[in-house]
């Protein structure tokens, strides 16, 4: 764990290699946040990840979102995302469904991706699996431009999770 000042003494190169993976398989936002450095606390490195995202084009928080795996999804399954989100899919006990539970998980995803083009985003950390379905379910409904806003407000939640546990307060 790092304090801030450790992260405001980083080069750029540096920064990006410690943190580029805090947004799934997209460094441009750790590339885009470390250019707003010095923070003053873990707070500001923390809005600077979501600034970076509503800055970017529409097809850059798009392919973002894309970036993310399907939660409990196969890949996740064969261990096949990031360690991050094995991690977090793992706390909270999607690595040990039931057949019954996957094939619900999978049916929701399906649902989902097949009705907006992106897999559905949830900030797992602290939930259990039955806030998960319920979250799908109650998403599900949404209308495109809103279930967008949300998805990226719950990446911007990701973001929070994994840098609070990587530099300190």
């Amino acid at each position: 764990m790092l304090d801030i000042a450790a992260v405001n003494a980083l080069s750029p190169a540096d920064f990006v290699a410690r943190f580029g993976d805090v947004a799934e398989h997209s460094p441009w936002v750790a590339e885009a946040a470390a250019a707003t450095r010095p923070y003053r606390d873990r707070e500001a490195m923390i809005a600077a990840f979501a600034e970076a995202v509503a800055a970017a084009p529409e097809t850059a928080r798009l392919a973002l979102i894309r970036a993310h795996p399907d939660l409990a999804g196969r890949a996740a399954r064969a261990g096949a995302i990031a360690e991050d989100s094995k991690r977090e899919q793992a706390g909270v006990g999607l690595d040990t469904l039931t057949d019954a539970e996957f094939d619900r998980f999978t049916d929701l995803n399906t649902r989902y991706r097949a009705k907006f083009g992106f897999p559905f985003i949830f900030a797992v950390k602290g939930a259990t699996k039955a806030m998960i379905l319920d979250a799908f379910e109650a998403r599900l409904p949404n209308d495109a431009a809103t279930e967008f806003a949300t998805a990226l407000a719950q990446v911007c939640r990701i973001f929070r999770f994994r840098l609070e546990d990587r530099v300190s307060s």
